[in-house]
């Protein structure tokens, strides 16, 4: 179906095709799209498309870019609109919006999770249990050592991650 040159990386690389395919599946463009249609309640998409900003999100998150900037300017070409467009995108985005990609993606994996083993047991019947961790790294204003040659890691701060 997909010719060969596809069936060759999925004898060499069967897992990352299928990682892939997933991705692209629940994270594609086109998906993105869709649900931010459904799920904005205040803005709007008129040129510059959630998708856009999520691709451009994730260059910056994965430390393929320094920042938005680095990001925006790497793909230029690509984008119809002005990088103040983006930002003013990214400033404006709903919180709700955000939780509800969280939300969308866990539906969505959920299966896959549960099919290859790695759901867990409930640690107390009938309650969800969250798990909250924090710092506070006030008297400094430096990066930790490894992160001090990267330009996008924030300064330390206070933080609690649930």
């Amino acid at each position: 179906m997909l010719g060969e040159v596809f069936q060759r990386f999925v004898q060499k690389s069967p897992l990352s095709v299928m990682v892939r395919g997933i991705l692209e599946r629940v994270l594609g463009a086109d998906q993105l799209d869709r649900f931010y249609e459904r799920t904005a309640h205040c803005q709007y998409t008129r040129e510059l498309l959630f998708s856009t900003v999520y691709d451009l999100m994730s260059e910056v998150g994965f430390c393929h870019q320094p920042s938005v900037r680095g990001a925006y300017q790497a793909r230029a070409h690509g984008i119809e609109t002005s990088l103040t467009s983006v930002y003013n995108k990214l400033n404006g985005l709903e919180l709700h919006t955000s939780a509800e990609l969280v939300r969308y993606s866990a539906t969505a994996f959920a299966p896959l999770i549960e099919y290859v083993g790695g759901d867990r047991e409930p640690w107390l019947e009938g309650y969800r249990i969250k798990i909250i961790d924090g710092n506070c790294l006030e008297a400094s204003h430096r990066r930790l050592k490894p992160l001090r040659e990267v330009q996008s890691a924030t300064l330390p701060a206070k933080s609690l991650v649930v």
